[in-house]
């Protein structure tokens, strides 16, 4: 019998709570990287982490303080990929089972029915709200001159979302209490606000920054309102990026469906655009956000796995393109475009170089010295920071020239907003990389900073049509 199968599952809370939060993170780096194996169940995790607990425990008695318990402790556990070859041999029956269940359930259980059961259920009903939404059906009976419809599918599909999760994971209390409370606050803003739609923006303004709102409330359901910790914020970033990907997969699949729908019927002289953008696209788009968080909900270790390996594809491709397009606006001597789609274009790179960054970061190893790929990570945040200088600049001397608008403001406080979280980034990965920083620092200013993102985009959702009288 192995050593691993004949240590006792113990209750290991006092040791936990004695562990300074250096040591308290990287255990939390090594479960990460444990439980992302598919092999590995959620009770064999649960077992791994008393036994490298109860080894940092006996080494702390001996005089070894928590940093060097932790990185024997771990030593004396072996190398990972011997204990994954074990754990593949004695558990080689969940390797299909996995495909289609989450880890640590048994085939056919009740938990894994009801999972599905929700999730069917709100993605039917999400689908179903949604394409009744677009078809002016029940929910708005007048003309759409406004675009109420285009700027209330987004929160329906985002409050069935939401149902799921409450469901799924049953959370009760406060954080649903919040959660109810911001949905509502959000429809009637969209709905009731006395927006201009002849030459206004605040409307715009609010249908782009209510979901950015939405989503981050969304996280204190996947949290269940443990907001301040650090491990569940890193969790719910990490958990953001995975329904991406997957609803991205999704969506790509989706696109060949409907392809195929238009040419099949096609091929019989019938002309099924009215079934596929009045029913399948907006239905199926709507299902899919459901489907796609379910999904990360059950194969969250399969998942993981992905994300570090974006990374490493693509964090050299946006350096490269970063420091080239910084090169070519010193030789060429060419400002940015402010053009607001253009300054949207620039936010959204921004933010997926942030999401790059932290993704890097989630996938390091306990102990792990800087290497080439972290001054690669450097490159790219400081490239990213000049770049939304420049950016900041442009907006300024437009305000200077034009005045200020609701546009322009909202472009100035997100860029400003991206420039902080970029410059103490910047900062704190040089001090990585020349060894005066853990890369855990790094990683908690990065998930600390995150609730700036949702106060900005509701004092812009709710504040601005006032400021600027709804125009």
């Amino acid at each position: 019998m192995s050593e691993v199968d004949a240590v006792e599952h113990v209750d290991m809370s006092d040791e936990v709570q004695t562990l300074d939060g250096e040591v308290e993170s990287q255990i939390t780096q090594w479960r990460r990287y444990v439980s992302a194996h598919p092999t590995v169940a959620g009770a064999d995790v649960e077992e791994l982490e008393d036994h490298l607990r109860s080894q940092i425990d006996d080494l702390r008695s001996v005089g070894l303080d928590d940093g060097e318990a932790f990185l024997v402790a771990v030593k004396r556990m072996g190398r990972m990929d011997d204990m994954w070859r074990e754990f593949a041999s004695e558990h080689s029956d969940r390797l299909w089972e996995q495909l289609v269940l989450p880890s640590g359930h048994a085939s056919g259980s009740d938990s894994d029915r009801r999972g599905l059961l929700i999730a069917v259920t709100t993605a039917v009903a999400a689908g179903l709200a949604t394409i009744a939404l677009f078809n002016n059906v029940g929910i708005i009976s007048d003309a759409d001159p406004d675009g109420l419809i285009p700027r209330n599918i987004v929160l329906v599909v985002m409050a069935f979302v939401a149902i799921f999760l409450v469901a799924k994971r049953q959370v009760t209390g406060w954080p649903v209490l919040a959660t109810v409370g911001a949905f509502a606050a959000a429809f009637a803003a969209t709905n009731l606000y006395p927006f201009s739609f002849v030459d206004g923006h605040t409307a715009a303004l609010t249908a782009i920054h209510l979901p950015i709102m939405l989503w981050f409330v969304i996280g204190l359901i996947y949290v269940e309102g443990d907001w301040q910790d650090h491990a569940k914020r890193m969790d719910f970033i990490r958990f953001t990026g995975e329904v991406f990907v997957y609803y991205t997969l999704m969506a790509l699949g989706g696109g060949v469906l409907l392809a195929v729908t238009g040419g099949v019927f096609a091929a019989i002289d019938l002309d099924p655009e009215t079934l596929i953008f009045e029913v399948l696209m907006p239905g199926g788009a709507a299902a899919a956000a459901v489907i796609a968080v379910w999904l990360v909900e059950i194969k969250q270790g399969a998942i993981e796995n992905i994300a570090p390996v974006l990374t490493r594809v693509f964090t050299p491709l946006f350096a490269l393109i970063f420091i080239g397009f910084l090169v070519t606006v010193a030789v060429t001597g060419r400002g940015i475009d402010q053009d607001p789609d253009v300054l949207i274009l620039f936010d959204l790179i921004l933010v997926v170089v942030l999401g790059l960054h932290l993704y890097s970061l989630s996938a390091r190893q306990p102990g792990d010295e800087p290497g080439l790929f972290d001054y690669l990570q450097l490159a790219l945040v400081v490239s990213a920071l000049l770049i939304d200088t420049l950016v900041m600049f442009g907006i300024v001397a437009r305000i200077s020239e034009f005045g200020f608008s609701a546009n322009k403001t909202a472009a100035l406080g997100e860029n400003l907003v991206l420039l902080v979280n970029l410059a103490v980034a910047a900062f704190l990965s040089l001090a990585f990389v020349r060894g005066a920083r853990s890369a855990t620092e790094v990683e908690r200013w990065q998930t600390s900073y995150v609730p700036v993102y949702p106060v900005w985009a509701a004092f812009v959702a709710f504040a601005f049509p006032f400021i600027f009288d709804f125009v």
